[in-house]
């Protein structure tokens, strides 16, 4: 009888650490950290009471129990990984649903690019997007009506009982219609002087705007509308002098059209970590190896 403490993701976990040699690739294919990857490693040990693998500077060598599990492991998922073809392969089949959380950002920059790849082949499952506030989107995720969330990386606090991978990095942008008449002569100082928009107490981006104003002792942004809404802020800011302050990545398209355009601030400071937000105890789906695999790429291609 198996041990019902023993899950899918101790196995993928494994079987992934045998086949690239390496706990960092692994980790990086699974989309999970090293430390989240050692500790399902160690969980597995514990269970079967044996030690699987055995780290070196030359990467990690199986033990003598390690090879002879592995036989069983990969046939396991080559097995399940049938199951799934010959489910997918049946028309009647009921179709799976991957449903993912995104940030403003991600939505605008990201994911359409994501979805133009996944469209190229045909795959069983329904692509089901929710994007909104970042404390709107952890609430989902925690309770599970997701199945994971794109952006940045939330409050240490806020991460518990989560696993957080790195996709690439994204700062903050002031942003302003093409013309505005603020660009012939642009200073933190004089953004006092502009209707603004400013992220409001539930984005993921707020800390980071307010120590970079706190820095530069900027504290006066009175006439201001504070939401992260990519629909508002464009169409907003499109007709009047407001300026935007927003992730980058949620106008760039309108910027590289010439739309909108970004006023001379360096905002390197506020580079802030895009990646991927999943709980530590969901297995990996199938679709989910199929979306991240389309992720990775298209980040690559963008060079983000």
């Amino acid at each position: 009888m198996i041990d019902r403490r023993i899950k899918f993701r101790h196995i993928q976990c494994f079987v992934e650490i045998a086949q690239t040699g390496s706990f960092k690739r692994a980790a990086e294919t699974l989309f999970l950290t090293q430390p989240a990857i050692s500790k399902t490693l160690k969980e597995l040990e514990d269970i079967l009471g044996c030690n699987l693998m055995e780290r070196s500077r030359a990467g990690v060598n199986l033990t003598t129990d390690g090879a002879r599990f592995l036989q069983y492991a990969q046939m396991a998922l080559a097995s399940l990984q049938q199951g799934l073809q010959d489910l997918g392969s049946d028309k009647d089949a009921q179709t799976e649903t991957l449903a993912i959380g995104a940030l403003p950002s991600v939505t605008a920059k990201l994911l359409p690019a994501v979805s133009k790849r996944l469209s190229k082949d045909s795959h069983p499952f329904t692509l089901r997007i929710l994007d909104g506030p970042h404390k709107f989107l952890l609430d989902k995720l925690v309770t599970g009506e997701i199945d994971m969330l794109l952006g940045r990386m939330g409050d240490h606090r806020d991460m518990v009982g989560l696993n957080f991978s790195l996709l690439y990095r994204e700062k903050i942008s002031f942003i302003v219609r093409k013309g505005h008449p603020f660009l012939k002569d642009a200073t933190l100082e004089g953004l006092k002087d502009w209707p603004i928009i400013y992220p409001d107490r539930n984005a993921a981006i707020r800390p980071s705007v307010d120590r970079f104003m706190v820095e530069r002792g900027i504290s006066d942004l009175y006439r201001r509308v504070e939401t992260v809404s990519g629909a508002f802020g464009r169409r907003y800011v499109a007709e009047s002098d407001a300026i935007w302050i927003i992730s980058d990545g949620v106008a760039a398209s309108e910027v590289d059209a010439g739309r909108l355009e970004r006023l001379p601030f360096d905002t390197d400071t506020t580079l802030g970590p895009i990646g991927i937000v999943t709980r530590e105890d969901w297995d990996l789906s199938h679709p989910a190896r199929i979306f991240r695999r389309a992720l990775r790429d298209t980040v690559e291609h963008l060079g983000l």
